[in-house]
């Protein structure tokens, strides 16, 4: 799998200042300036992670998928290349745009436009968040999730799983398809939900500490116009998160406490308790469905559904955090 995870995402937009507000005050990322053109946004010690360009189209997107080495990358675009997928190498103006040593791109067969890369670059100076908060869950497990509207899941599970190596998580097969898809310990890096139309659903970013998603809640609420879905826990990632409407049209998940799986070692299930197991109110719905989800949620209480205890680096996790006093590795206090 020469896959290790999602690396950064680009993003087109015609007014920088909203997405600035948003990144900083909002999720508290650090801006950083590059040029008149385009805006960049650091989570951790890499030079960046989201960037938001003037000069793409508005709807334009590019996702970064990091890979160890050069060798590793063109292993990868051999194998593309071999599959009848048009492989471009781009040129070292690009890479360095990227802040990375070198990079290939490609679509996957819903046209969502993938990069792949290696060497990004680390920052001279030590991150600064926009507002005050504990930080972003990243490192081996990349900057996130990304999760895409498909019209027909079968085109393109084959090409994440086969072509690119991902595993399957688990998926949900009603009330609508569904596949979670992972590549290093993160529940998924990737997920493709069946709805009918090809698009970004949403980007998911997570923290350290519960208290920085529901101070960023409390945020919000502040312009309850711009929260897509209420606070709630999801079932099979079990993250706690919200759902905000991002400048750029598609939803961005602000979570903690991300469950892990094994990479070569994992069973797929599949989710039959949710897709929330509570909150997670989805004001985007029509009444009907939201009625329907709501049901969902209460007979999944009714039923005395829980998440069980799970591991996040390396602690048994507490609703307040992680529980120091607990070794994972002895299964002892």
């Amino acid at each position: 799998m020469e896959i290790r995870g999602l690396g950064y995402m680009g993003v087109g937009a015609s007014d920088l200042s909203d997405w600035t507000s948003f990144a900083t005050d909002w999720l508290g990322m650090q801006m950083i300036e590059r040029g008149n053109t385009a805006r960049a946004f650091r989570m951790d010690d890499r030079s960046q992670r989201l960037v938001v360009d003037r000069s793409l189209g508005e709807g334009e997107r590019y996702f970064g998928f990091e890979v160890a080495d050069a060798a590793a990358l063109q292993a990868l675009a051999a194998r593309l290349d071999a599959a009848g997928v048009a492989v471009r190498h781009e040129p070292k103006s690009l890479a360095d745009q990227r802040f990375v040593k070198e990079l290939i791109s490609f679509q996957d067969p819903g046209g969502n436009h993938l990069e792949a890369f290696h060497g990004a670059a680390i920052a001279s100076e030590p991150f600064r968040p926009g507002r005050s908060i504990s930080g972003f869950r990243t490192g081996a497990l990349g900057m996130g999730h990304v999760v895409f509207h498909v019209k027909e899941i079968d085109d393109l599970l084959g090409f994440y799983k086969d072509l690119l190596g991902f595993g399957v998580s688990d998926y949900i097969s009603t009330p609508f398809r569904a596949y979670f898809l992972h590549t290093n310990a993160r529940h998924h890096s990737v997920a493709l939900i069946e709805t009918g139309k090809q698009d970004l659903h949403h980007l998911m970013v997570e923290l350290f500490s519960l208290d920085d998603v529901g101070q960023g809640y409390d945020i919000a609420l502040g312009e309850p116009e711009k929260i897509a879905t209420t606070l709630g826990r999801h079932p099979n990632d079990a993250v706690t998160s919200y759902y905000l409407r991002s400048p750029g049209g598609f939803m961005l998940e602000y979570g903690w406490g991300g469950k892990e799986v094994t990479p070569g070692d994992w069973t797929p299930s599949e989710v039959t308790v949710g897709p929330s197991l509570w909150g997670h109110d989805r004001a985007w719905l029509p009444a009907d469905q939201r009625q329907k989800a709501r049901d969902m949620r209460l007979k999944a209480a009714a039923d005395g559904k829980r998440e069980p205890l799970h591991v996040i680096d390396g602690n048994y996790q507490r609703m307040d955090g992680v529980c120091p006093w607990w070794d994972a590795a002895t299964g002892r206090a």
